[in-house]
């Protein structure tokens, strides 16, 4: 089955995006949209698209169009999604997948209604590493402690210091560090653990008020768990869990290639990533 794609967005994620899904049997780039008529059009030569557009309601209600994949800015995800699922397209949509909780709500809701598929492009929690993780976190007995963290220093970082405010540091689009940073320590989490009982947080504001860097404790039944990240700051401790039995430590967390238990045995494990 095919499936006719339009992609809103023709930064480097869409490239990445593309890249990867054209090796996904029934993938076809079908449309591309920008504000900038001409900006789409060269992206769409370039990348092998038929139609353009520079109109959002032209796009949602073209037939041609099966699904759309979302790369704005997150302050557009919820309403470009919304107007997207209205028009009978399904969404693949970039992390956030909204800034907050109603907008989520409201996309949600617009999905339902009309029989559409949501879904956030999380790409992590379903990698390859991942699940190595989830498949021997047994071998750690009890749970008694996680630390997730990512934190790397962003290059548009240096220019904000120089009061140059790019996108990524525009608190009015939803991109500060949580939004972009610490949803990969926060969907590993919640994906392997579930809903925490008690959560506290704290952040580090810039002198712009976007967030630059946080702290988030989380408290489930039987053990506890603290989620760093940054993007003002680079790190080179590794995530960990901690269970009775062992502890396994994960390199790059967003993306795990090298993952580590030490045994209280004093035997140590490399884990195989499945290629």
């Amino acid at each position: 089955m095919k499936i006719n794609f339009a992609v809103i967005g023709t930064n480097v994620i869409t490239d990445r995006f593309l890249e990867a899904a054209r090796q996904a049997e029934g993938f076809s780039l079908r449309g591309v949209y920008s504000r900038s008529m001409e900006k789409a059009e060269t992206y769409a030569k370039r990348k092998g698209a038929e139609l353009t557009f520079d109109s959002l309601e032209a796009l949602a209600a073209c037939p041609e169009i099966d699904a759309v994949y979302i790369a704005s800015p997150n302050s557009l995800h919820a309403s470009q999604s919304i107007q997207m699922l209205k028009g009978d397209k399904h969404v693949l949509c970039e992390k956030s997948i909204a800034s907050n909780q109603r907008e989520f709500e409201e996309m949600r809701k617009a999905a339902l209604e009309n029989q559409a598929v949501l879904l956030e492009a999380m790409r992590s929690v379903y990698s390859p590493g991942f699940q190595a993780v989830r498949e021997n976190l047994h071998k750690l007995g009890k749970i008694r402690r996680v630390s997730f963290q990512y934190c790397q220093y962003s290059r548009r970082y240096d220019n904000f210091k120089k009061g140059i405010i790019e996108n990524a540091f525009n608190p009015a689009l939803s991109n500060g560090a949580l939004m972009d940073i610490g949803v990969y320590c926060v969907h590993p989490l919640i994906s392997l653990f579930g809903k925490p009982k008690k959560v506290i947080s704290s952040s580090l504001k810039l002198s712009n008020g976007i967030d630059g860097a946080g702290t988030i404790l989380v408290e489930y039944p039987e053990f506890q768990g603290e989620l760093l990240y940054s993007k003002i700051t680079d790190s080179r401790v590794p995530s960990q869990i901690q269970g009775e039995e062992g502890t396994m430590v994960i390199r790059e967390i967003p993306d795990p290639q090298e993952i580590t238990i030490y045994y209280r045995s004093g035997k140590t494990e490399n884990l195989e990533i499945p290629g």
